[in-house]
């Protein structure tokens, strides 16, 4: 029974897997087309910044999200801005409650609490960076953004050529976009058996959500804690929960702002900005706490 059960959360770690390596592929490609020009942009509109990051955090892929943490690890966005796509990442939970109908309309004060919360709060982290000049910060990027906008993954050179040849198309944007979305991919996979074995075949759901729903005012702190496990299941149980009812808007608005899906984890295993992880980190718990609680003080008066 128990084998059945590792197999089968495999499987769906492998299934998952693959569709992260497909997103990642897709927009790995498309980013080596204009990564100097979009890691200039970033640079240079800092206040729209956080804006687009919201924006990108909506599409109900985990896969954004890596690639998010991967352009902040080579400093071409700003800490606000990776924190605006983290807070508007929605992962899972879109198509479960569009599945259930009457929780559908509930997706619009969702999405849209979530998108402006990413992009305030991403514009006011930026800006305090900016004021304090902080090492390492979204300033260094304006600053020294010339001698880093040069770097693409695997620090290979993303600066335009007046002469491309084959060989140096095919290594920029289809070797380097494909080794990269490997790595990224086996990094994945092995985060993903993990999760789905231990949450799947060794816990079980169904405890995991007796936990959550254990108090009504502690739930909001559950979510937001659990939401934080890189790992698609963490957005299913706690959308799941949602439209049945189980657990209030306020929680589940929570525990989605943490779910960062992958994006997280990704930034944890460089050792470049450790510190700058765990800030993002303590932002993140501390921007769904302040939103989970409001939304849940708001519900309790109606």
């Amino acid at each position: 029974m128990l084998g059945e059960k590792i197999l089968d959360a495999s499987l769906d770690a492998l299934l998952d897997s693959l569709y992260v390596l497909i997103a990642l592929l897709i927009i790995n490609f498309l980013v080596s087309f204009f990564e100097a020009k979009l890691a200039n942009n970033f640079a240079k509109k800092r206040t729209l910044s956080p804006l687009l990051g919201s924006s990108i955090g909506l599409i109900p892929q985990c896969g954004f999200s890596i690639v998010a943490s991967d352009l902040y690890l080579k400093n071409h966005i700003s800490m606000g801005t990776l924190v605006a796509v983290f807070v508007a990442c929605s992962d899972e939970a879109l198509p479960i409650m569009l599945s259930h109908p009457n929780k559908a309309l509930m997706i619009i004060p969702l999405l849209g609490l979530k998108f402006i919360i990413g992009f305030v709060y991403g514009f006011v982290i930026d800006i305090i960076i900016h004021k304090i000049n902080r090492p390492k910060s979204f300033d260094d990027v304006v600053v020294n953004y010339s001698e880093e906008i040069n770097k693409g993954c695997c620090n290979h050179n993303i600066e335009k050529s007046k002469r491309i040849t084959k060989k140096t198309w095919c290594k920029n944007h289809l070797i380097h976009p494909l080794v990269h979305s490997l790595k990224i991919f086996v990094y994945v996979l092995v985060i993903n058996l993990f999760f789905n074995i231990l949450f799947n075949a060794i816990i079980g759901e169904d405890l995991l959500s007796q936990f959550l729903i254990s108090n009504k005012y502690i739930t909001p702190l559950l979510t937001c804690l659990f939401g934080l496990i890189p790992n698609c299941a963490s957005s299913v149980i706690i959308s799941e929960l949602f439209v049945q009812e189980s657990i209030s808007f306020g929680a589940t608005l929570c525990g989605l702002i943490c779910n960062a899906g992958l994006g997280l984890i990704y930034l944890l295993k460089s050792k470049k900005k450790w510190k700058d992880t765990l800030i993002i980190i303590a932002l993140l718990i501390l921007i769904a706490l302040l939103s989970g609680y409001i939304t849940l003080f708001i519900e309790s008066l109606f």
